[in-house]
């Protein structure tokens, strides 16, 4: 009557291997490391790499537990905060000889001790916040010039492209200092430019300069309400686009926030790649499309000093000199989407570029335009930029086009990464950055683990004191949930904070309320007369209505706050979700199969072992055993 077949006790046996393989590696502590990686495309990491740091480790005097090679970089161990923080002082003057332009990213870091044939099957340990294990801090200034001349130059491509669809003729638009100057040849022509710019850029405040008969100007500057406009609004999309960047590096409950007028506070809590996260943050990657110099003779000019004006010299990745025209036709803010991928025909890793409509129409009117010349696509990048390739252009191009340009598979996935989440509004400066501990201190940890462990055993003690075996059965499924819980949360790689724990507490009392509810019921039945085997099997069956009920209302407000919820509240949220679906498990699927093999193969059952059974005006007590 109370038996289980055999492929249930498999899946049981498989979900107590699963939990107790991902669980063990939170059991092992972290270290402090020191983490080397670049975002160049010429420069690698590799084993000459480790050689001159080991060596400059050891010329420093310093001890170090142990390195790794792998795809993030480079990874040092040490036995404290101390040593790591020496490390990166002399790896950092080590490996980069320009301080302005380093070849090499040195990060603080925090790696798992856990065995490597763990690591090799996917059983990680899961993150802990910043108030149980600390992260990474940065702290960046946003450069509100910046902002500023972005806008400015925003400002002349759309004047220029007004001019140029409204047939008004000028002679030139060009920028000086802060400054937009048009100059004209006709009073008629410059007032209806002036017009035009009146109504379709509110922004600009434009006034009249003639400086001689034949040549007649209009200057356009920002007004300072507009300045300060642009200043705020550049805070609050850097704040917005960090928080996608963040989300595209898979960090759980970051806090990204602003701090003064021009500051951003980025944590995040149980990183592991943090210099490829310090890369990502700081990078501006603002796309720009450019059309190439091909007019003859000017790029032998420009290599041999006399660079035209309107022009710059750039080198591709292979040396290659190009000389491009400072216009651009178009920029990154155009962008929809970005992939990385492979050329089909050549295999070459690529990113796949989709347009707006307005880019698309823009790209197309431009390509159109210029048939068999040459365009180039740069990079600009912490007020760098960067030759990434220069086509022909062959036919008319549309809303999606391919980037390429002598680019490993991590740089196109990285570009395709900070295109898709967004040009800054402004550059910024990591100002400040440090790996911070616990926030509430190593006594709150305590008491955070303590209050699970003694809940527990407090939890295990009284179910076995007032059920006897029932009770100990409900404490193997108790521990059970709280294994296949925590394998959970490390299989996800969730970050686990203080309210998380709050939340595993929460669940382990729920999860032994269902417990109580099927040694209830079977109590009752056995109080009714029925027999041993009936009993077990009604009081599980009539027990899971009452349970799934309970459970499901409770998991539609944990939903809710999932939803609704941020920060601390959604990671609340998470565990405690999770905690109820696998207390249903544990304590009705996996209890019952414990039951069942116990009680399942006895013919003749007479007893039960789950405390005493009281009946109403009768002294005599049921068949169980007290």
């Amino acid at each position: 009557m109370n038996r289980y077949p055999l492929w249930k006790y498999v899946l049981i046996a498989v979900a107590l291997v699963i939990g107790v393989l991902y669980t063990v590696p939170n059991l092992f502590p972290e270290v402090p490391a020191v983490q080397i990686s670049t975002s160049k495309g010429g420069v690698k990491v590799d084993d000459n790499t480790m050689a001159t740091a080991e060596a400059a480790l050891k010329a420093a005097g310093i001890e170090f537990r142990g390195e790794v090679l792998d795809a993030n970089g480079i990874k040092f161990r040490f036995a404290d905060t101390g040593g790591q923080e020496k490390a990166k002082a002399v790896l950092q003057q080590k490996l980069n000889g320009d301080s302005t332009d380093p070849d090499y990213i040195v990060a603080l870091n925090l790696q798992s001790s856990s065995p490597q044939w763990l690591a090799s099957i996917g059983a990680l340990p899961m993150y802990l916040g910043l108030d149980l294990r600390g992260g990474v801090h940065f702290l960046l200034q946003v450069d509100m010039k910046g902002a500023i001349e972005k806008s400015v130059n925003g400002a002349l491509v759309d004047i220029r492209t007004m001019m140029r669809n409204e047939k008004v003729r000028y002679a030139g638009v060009s920028r000086e200092g802060p400054n937009l100057v048009l100059s004209f040849k006709d009073a008629a022509e410059r007032d209806k430019a002036r017009v035009l710019i009146d109504r379709n850029n509110p922004d600009l405040a434009v006034r009249v300069v003639d400086t001689a008969p034949d040549d007649l100007r209009l200057y356009a500057t920002l007004k300072p309400e507009a300045q300060k406009r642009i200043q705020d609004s550049a805070v609050q999309q850097n704040i917005q686009i960090l928080r996608n960047r963040v989300n595209e590096l898979g960090v759980s409950e970051p806090i990204v926030q602003q701090q003064g007028a021009d500051r951003i506070v980025v944590q995040l809590p149980g990183v592991q790649d943090t210099a490829r996260a310090k890369d990502i943050l700081g990078r501006t990657a603002t796309l720009e499309i450019r059309m190439v110099n091909d007019d003859p003779g000017a790029l032998q000019a420009s290599l041999n000093g006399s660079v035209p004006i309107g022009s710059d010299l750039y080198k591709d990745r292979n040396g290659t000199p190009t000389l491009i025209r400072r216009g651009a036709v178009l920029t990154g803010d155009r962008i929809q989407d970005a992939q990385p991928g492979f050329d089909s025909r050549n295999n070459q890793p690529i990113v796949s570029v989709t347009l707006d409509a307005s880019g698309g129409r823009i790209i197309r009117d431009v390509s159109r335009e210029n048939l068999k010349k040459r365009m180039g696509i740069l990079l600009v990048d912490r007020n760098k930029t960067e030759l990434l390739t220069a086509p022909t252009i062959q036919e008319e191009l549309g809303s999606r086009f391919q980037i390429s340009g002598s680019m490993t598979a991590r740089e196109t996935k990285d570009l395709a990464l900070l295109m898709r989440a967004g040009s800054l509004a402004a550059p910024m400066e990591i100002v400040e950055e440090r790996t911070v501990g616990p926030s509430l201190g190593a006594e709150n940890i305590a008491k955070g683990f303590n209050s699970v462990k003694y809940g527990f055993i407090v939890l295990a003690l009284f179910i076995c004191a007032y059920y006897l075996l029932m009770g100990l059965i409900s404490t193997l499924s108790l521990a059970f949930n709280l294994l296949l819980l925590v394998a959970v949360l490390s299989m996800i790689q969730a970050t686990l904070t203080l309210p998380g724990i709050a939340a595993i507490a929460l669940t382990l009392g729920m999860a032994i309320d269902a417990n109580v509810l099927i040694n209830e019921r079977i109590r009752e039945e056995l109080r009714n007369g029925a027999t041993p085997h009936a009993a077990i099997t009604a009081g599980y069956e009539r027990a899971w209505g009452t349970i799934l009920d309970s459970n499901v209302t409770t998991l539609i407000a944990g939903v809710a706050l999932l939803i609704f919820g941020s920060g601390p509240v959604r990671g609340f949220a998470v565990v405690h979700c999770l905690g109820i679906l696998t207390s249903m498990f544990s304590a009705v699927f996996f209890s019952r199969g414990i039951v069942n093999l116990i009680y399942g193969r006895r013919r003749k059952l007479t007893s039960i072992s789950i405390g005493q059974v009281w009946r109403p005006g009768v002294t005599t007590t049921a068949p169980a055993k007290p």
